[in-house]
């Protein structure tokens, strides 16, 4: 199965990874590789993916909702004042993952988002500088290709920015997980029935500019 593409009990050709969960096919179907300009989402993915390190994604994804309700619907604003007590309550909460380091990340992320947020307008606009160039991509999109393409030097040029602004749980492996996930690729394999659909949202969708001071900063594409 070197293209990684294989048809479902429901008739459906698809990406190998969602397997058989009905949740994990929905998510693939209907998010995974969707551009994506809206800061909260943004910020929301880039926490759980920091919260994901040593777990499977379908396990985040089943506590996303639980996620959602501790965090404020990942409004950075509100999680940026998260104090010592809010950190104790959360450690508590059955419905997230209790990890004091990620926890205590996710918060002082939180207070570096919304100083990002100032800085380019928004953190789509800073995000989206780093969207990977296409010319430099696989012509062809498998399974294969996919294995040895666990990073880029767009997602490690975006890690060591946000490492040196003092973000934590962002390492470049992790960051190409969140560019997938978020429309910065499109990496659904070549034959995967959301493949197309995918592009054509890439291609129609407005990438956002930076506003602001960071509004002068040089692209990476």
């Amino acid at each position: 199965m070197e293209s990684g593409l294989v048809r479902g009990d429901d008739g459906v050709r698809r990406c190998w990874w969602p397997g058989e969960s009905a949740e994990y096919r929905l998510y693939h179907d209907t998010e995974w590789g969707r551009p994506v300009s809206d800061d909260r989402r943004l910020f929301e993915k880039i926490c759980l993916e920091g919260f994901q390190a040593g777990l499977s994604w379908l396990t985040i994804l089943r506590k996303r909702e639980n996620f959602r309700r501790a965090f404020r619907n990942f409004d950075f604003e509100s999680v940026a004042r998260f104090d010592a007590r809010r950190v104790e309550r959360l450690l508590k909460d059955p419905g997230i993952i209790r990890h004091r380091g990620k926890i205590v990340s996710a918060i002082g992320n939180a207070r570096l988002a919304c100083e990002l947020a100032d800085e380019f307008g928004a953190l789509a606009a800073f995000f989206w500088r780093f969207e990977p160039d296409e010319r430099r991509r696989p012509r062809r999109i498998t399974k294969a290709a996919l294995a040895r393409l666990t990073q880029t030097p767009e997602s490690a040029a975006l890690s060591a920015e946000l490492k040196q602004r003092g973000w934590r749980y962002v390492g470049p492996t992790t960051l190409y997980a969140f560019m997938q996930a978020m429309g910065m690729v499109n990496d659904h394999v070549v034959g995967c029935a959301a493949r197309d659909d995918v592009e054509a949202c890439r291609r129609h969708f407005a990438r956002p500019r930076a506003s602001g001071a960071g509004g002068s900063a040089t692209p990476r594409r």
